[in-house]
């Protein structure tokens, strides 16, 4: 690396957790050979597999093994993640084809501020929430675009969802959030059902009622994953998607160049929305929500009298707020859930991106950096 790339080459952020000894690179594009292609779960990992025997002859003087590579990414940045010790971060550091060397980190689903009136029962009489109407939702999808969530998997079973995990993609290899796609958490059902859940008589009704939603799952039953992993989720994401496409990242954490680089590289087909955040902080200093493109919509959330929600993030990355406290959607076992969070505006964002662009209807009230967000609207 350069001399100007290296005081951001190694970044370690302080009061988040890390993963011991692991980091995640990347190279400066050139370094392997793109693929052109990498159609569902199967081909991608193909193609990775490709890829990752390319890193290991390539990088041959570092004397990484295959079993220390944990990740590889191929499509948006490209690089890889693996846990190294000091002579080989010390080898990579002076490369000149890396580009960046982060700490990996564990990355944890903000905990909801708090739950709204509801819990985890059945469906009953359809509904439509508060927030799919605030913003103009609520018809029937019928072009052809599915949305990507990344999250802790969807309930594959819900009668209220239109799930494709054909189209889906798993970070996970092991133990029980390896098996399948199913969401054991209840956090992606949710984000899921506020973008598209049916109309049909029963629970509730998304904004882009009854378009495809594809799991992503880079977070666990737990809700936890690592940045390492929800680059790969993105990764998979940018091989797969397609103009007219969308995806949903409600969680965040530290700053990671890696991430942001992938997501923008990625929203160049899929239009992306992402949770501002929970922290009651500016979103600049939080990943992936700093992140800024023409198809990226960083959001926040606010209640049901469009007054700012006290938890969520703001300033300049910002793009829309949207309804993110006592939001009922569905959950998983079939129920429904009310809770909030910026991971409830967010998806009401990725909803609208279905439609098409965001129009705006109104600004929020008491927003903390007195630049009030648009408050999101389907055109």
């Amino acid at each position: 690396m350069d001399d100007l790339q290296e005081q951001n080459a190694l970044l370690v952020q302080e009061n988040y957790q890390v993963i011991p000894d692991q980091y995640v690179v990347t190279f400066k594009t050139g370094t392997l050979n793109k693929p052109t292609a990498a159609k569902g779960a199967q081909e991608y990992s193909k193609v990775t597999a490709t890829s990752k025997d390319e890193i290991l002859s390539k990088f041959n003087n570092t004397g990484i093994t295959s079993e220390q590579l944990k990740s590889v990414y191929a499509f948006t940045v490209e690089g890889f993640s693996a846990v190294l010790n000091k002579s080989q971060l010390a080898t990579l550091k002076e490369d000149n084809r890396v580009q960046s060397i982060e700490q990996d980190y564990l990355v944890v689903l903000a905990p909801p501020p708090g739950k709204g009136p509801g819990g985890n029962g059945g469906g009953g009489a359809e509904e439509i929430p508060y927030g799919i109407t605030r913003v103009g939702g609520g018809a029937t999808y019928t072009g052809s675009g599915v949305a990507y969530i990344l999250d802790t998997g969807i309930d594959l079973d819900h009668e209220d969802l239109n799930v494709d995990a054909s189209l889906g993609f798993n970070a996970f290899t092991t133990g029980k959030d390896g098996k399948n796609l199913d969401d054991g958490n209840g956090h992606g059902t949710h984000v899921a059902g506020t973008v598209a859940a049916i109309d049909n008589e029963v629970g509730v009704v998304g904004v882009a009622a009854g378009a495809t939603v594809v799991p992503v799952k880079v977070l666990d039953s737990r809700g936890s994953g690592s940045y390492s992993g929800v680059i790969q989720g993105v990764d998979f994401v940018g091989a797969n998607g397609s103009n007219g496409d969308v995806a949903n990242m409600s969680l965040g954490g530290p700053v990671s160049q890696a991430l942001d680089a992938a997501v923008i590289a990625a929203s160049s087909s899929v239009k992306f929305a992402l949770a501002a955040g929970n922290e009651s902080d500016d979103a600049d200093n939080h990943s992936p929500a700093r992140a800024n493109g023409n198809n990226i919509y960083t959001v926040s959330a606010m209640d049901s009298n469009d007054d700012f929600a006290y938890f969520s993030n703001f300033g300049a990355d910002v793009d829309n707020c949207a309804p993110g406290v006592a939001i009922k959607s569905t959950w998983k076992g079939g129920g429904y859930n009310t809770i909030n969070g910026t991971s409830m505006a967010s998806p009401h964002v990725c909803g609208i991106l279905l439609w098409g662009n965001v129009a705006t209807s109104g600004y929020v009230n008491n927003d903390p950096d007195g630049n009030p967000d648009p408050i999101a609207h389907v055109q």
